[in-house]
């Protein structure tokens, strides 16, 4: 079977769209003859339709592909959808006794000449004769009947729909609908989470990111926890894989996908959940995007895809460090997209979903039903909390009342913490388990103890055995067990708010506290930990606070991490990323207390700090001498030390980080008094401004960097703003005319990334909707108890 092959697998497709609800099928429908027919299909809501779900008015265009319907004469049309839940039903005319009565009245007012029929049920030869004949005789002149068999067909016959409602990925026999290498593709990627496939519903973000990445190649998703990023990047993925037979990697940084990019397969989809961080912003990875986008967008220029995701207030930290003035993509709008941006009926479909997919009883989806509107209008709205409402292991005693259901979804945490408290211990032992494994896909599955997570199970009253089988019992409410391209199965926490919660609980638990902590990974501890006073506000991204009678263990294990000097056979980028670690976690997670339990332990730090680069601004080191400067524990003479470091490094290199003022957490504002500032203001003028032409010619032919990241041009232009604003026009236009002076003489090799936006593809002329806002009565939730 060659790869262009549209089917691999014999037989007619079948979808099973008995699965949807009315109104998803409805949409689906809509879907369907806008991109099949490529008509302005106008949609109603089912109140105040006068009998019609959906409407065209004007001329006819038939299609030439197989499946059109040709030789259809002048409107108006009217469309009709007739949704059932049973699986193999066959619709029988006199189920639509109801409908020959309302056709009747829209011929009379002159809306309907054409009459569009579809069901997701069988339709017989007979009864299809039969129902044309009863539309006929209503003043119908072509009627049309459109059975499940048909969708199957169109959906299976048309790509670009798939990508647009991509639920259907999850509803039939992919082989009957891919070639070879995408059925392969889209079933890996399918097995890692087929329950956010078949749950999964086409918002408007969703439109924009594959409306983006089809157009542009690139994307990025945003929004806060639990709204959805990673389940849209899925879905984009299977589409990708469908739509070009896209190769998916997912690489961990954006130094892997620079390193598995290759050049001459040109199909080839990047996804990066998490691209500046997981629950907090990890500069070192944002400085490494920063460093590799020329490189990242030569990749999109030359048909690569990609696709990253991030938390708002991660990357909201980690933008001023992307300079993304160099990088016109990342101010489109197109590109970026706000996933959290709902609208109320994709809210109630998302619920809908998942209390369908969910294991609650029908006596209890049907007290739930009165209050589910109510639900979906929750603020915040989060479909993991929508997830947990449809199980019952989230519910038990959850009271069925309006207030207890809203509560439930706008306010999650303190009722994950008690149904934690409910679990047993072999349940305890195996989310510890899977919290405390510090690599990023999760705990390797089947497990192979070592003996600090035997200590884990041991600390929480389990047996190796009970919290193995725990593993298979959480599996689908509060665990995931996911199979990664490699291969490998791991088991992580269904959802990231799910483990932020257990960190939450984890604090409360004094017995098998210090032993998760002990069995952590170094990783997971720098990363999922903060040693803050008690009762201080934690950074967004929940982490597991540490008590100050466990600090100096902390200390000394953290120090440890700084201080140790790697082997010839150890990866150097890994030491040095794990040493960067340490120093935020120094400049941003520790209270004063921790702070001098770590000096006690690492009596070489101050020594270590003095050494940093520059620009001084970027390097984390500088950030943690201001830190112990506030916590009274920065002797002066380090702090004369590292002034006279940064009075070197501002006519040298130069650097211009100190002047920088503005911020009152900024390193230079707290490390510098006034009269400082005022002397380096002094050296500058006196050591650099009468030097500054031959410094300009020495800085360029140095030059050997990314022209849109080039530090010295930035210190130029700083300097300029500086004197500028102290008046000193005189000094100001020195600079201004030395950064003029650098930028002609610095050689530029990588031009041709400045302008590496994507060739744009042909116009393809958008569908208009002609929809009009009707008041809906009908409830989406009416058959959601069915």
């Amino acid at each position: 079977m060659t790869g262009t092959s549209e089917t691999i697998a014999p037989g007619s497709p079948r979808f099973a769209l008995h699965t949807l609800g009315w109104r998803a099928f409805q949409d689906l429908c809509a879907a369907v003859l806008r991109e099949v027919w490529g008509q302005s299909v106008q949609a109603f809501a089912d109140s105040n339709d006068g009998g019609r779900d959906g409407a065209f008015y004007g001329t006819w265009q038939p299609p030439d592909e197989p499946g059109g319907v040709q030789d259809v004469p002048p409107g108006p049309f009217a469309l009709q959808c007739k949704h059932t839940k049973k699986a193999d039903a066959t619709l029988a005319p006199s189920e639509l006794e109801d409908e020959f009565a309302k056709v009747r009245a829209l011929v009379k007012r002159g809306v309907c000449a054409t009459y569009v029929l579809l069901t997701n049920a069988r339709v017989s030869g007979l009864s299809e004769e039969k129902i044309q004949r009863r539309l006929r005789a209503c003043g119908v002149a072509h009627p049309l009947v459109l059975d499940g068999q048909w969708l199957s067909d169109m959906i299976a016959s048309h790509r670009e729909l798939r990508m647009f409602v991509p639920r259907v990925y999850g509803l039939g026999d992919l082989s009957q609908i891919l070639d070879e290498r995408a059925y392969t593709q889209a079933s890996v990627l399918m097995k890692s989470a087929p329950e956010q496939v078949s749950t999964f519903v086409v918002t408007s973000a969703y439109r924009k990111a594959a409306r983006a990445l089809r157009d542009h190649g690139f994307v990025l998703l945003l929004g806060d926890p639990a709204v959805g990023k990673s389940v849209i990047a899925l879905m984009l993925a299977i589409s990708a894989a469908d739509n070009w037979s896209c190769v998916a990697i997912k690489p961990r940084t954006s130094d892997e996908l620079v390193q598995r990019w290759n050049p001459h397969e040109k199909d080839q989809f990047f996804w990066l959940d998490d691209a500046f961080g997981a629950v907090r912003h990890e500069e070192i990875l944002t400085h490494a995007w920063a460093r590799d986008l020329p490189h990242v967008m030569s990749a999109v220029k030359n048909g690569a895809r990609v696709v990253l995701t991030s938390r708002n207030y991660i990357y909201n930290e980690a933008r001023p460090l992307l300079k993304p003035y160099a990088y016109p993509l990342l101010h489109e709008q197109q590109v970026t997209v706000d996933v959290a941006d709902l609208a109320r009926t994709e809210r109630q479909q998302i619920l809908y979903n998942h209390l369908a997919a969910g294991d609650q009883p029908a006596d209890v989806l049907s007290r739930m039903k009165p209050h589910l509107e109510a639900a979906a209008d929750a603020e915040p709205f989060r479909p993991e909390a929508a997830r947990r409402l449809g199980l019952q292991a989230f519910t038990t005693g959850l009271s069925l009342t309006r207030e207890s259901i809203t509560s439930f979804m706008a306010r999650p945490r303190q009722l994950l913490i008690d149904v934690y408290d409910q679990l047993d211990v072999h349940a305890h032992a195996a989310l510890a388990l899977v919290y405390a494994t510090g690599q990023d896909k999760g705990l390797p599955s089947p497990l192979a103890l070592d003996p600090a997570q035997r200590d884990i199970i041991d600390r929480a009253g389990a047996a190796p055995g009970a919290a193995s089988r725990a593993m298979t019992t959480l599996t689908g409410t509060f665990l995931t067990e996911a199979t990664a391209l490699d291969g490998q199965a791991y088991w992580s926490f269904h959802h990231p708010t799910l483990r932020e919660g257990f960190a939450t609980w984890l604090t409360t638990q004094a017995h098998l506290l210090p032993i998760v902590l002990t069995g952590m990974t170094d990783r997971a501890l720098l990363s999922r930990t903060d040693c803050l006073p008690t009762g201080s506000e934690q950074r967004q991204g929940t982490l597991l606070r540490i008590p100050p009678p466990l600090y100096q263990a902390t200390a000394k294990r953290i120090s440890a991490l700084r201080r140790h000097r790697r082997s010839p056979l150890r990866d150097w980028q890994e030491e040095y990323e794990r040493r960067q670690s340490v120093f935020s976690y120094l400049s941003r997670d520790s209270s004063d207390g921790f702070l001098r339990a770590y000096l006690m332990e690492d009596p070489d730090l101050h020594s270590v700090l003095m050494d940093f680069g520059t620009p001084a601004n970027d390097d984390i080191r500088s950030r943690v001498l201001a830190r112990l400067h506030r916590a009274g524990l920065l002797p002066e003479d380090i702090r004369q030390q590292a002034i006279a470091r940064m009075t070197d490094l501002a006519v040298m290199a130069p650097d211009a980080s100190w002047i920088e003022d503005n911020d009152l957490h900024h390193a230079w504002h707290v490390l510098l008094t006034e009269e400082e500032r005022e002397n380096l203001f002094e050296h500058v003028c006196r050591e650099l401004v009468p030097r500054l032409e031959q410094r300009v010619y020495d800085w360029a032919s140095e030059f050997n960097g990314d022209p849109d990241n080039d530090p010295v041009d930035d210190a130029l232009f700083w300097y300029s703003q500086a004197f500028e604003r102290r008046l000193d026009d005189d000094t100001a236009g020195e600079f201004d005319r030395a950064q003029d002076i650098y930028q002609q003489i610095r050689e530029d090799p990588d031009e041709a990334h400045r302008d590496w936006a994507p060739d744009p593809l042909p116009y393809r002329r958008e569908t208009p909707q002609n929809s009009q806002p009707i008041p809906e009565q009908r409830s989406l939730f009416d058959d959601i108890d069915h």
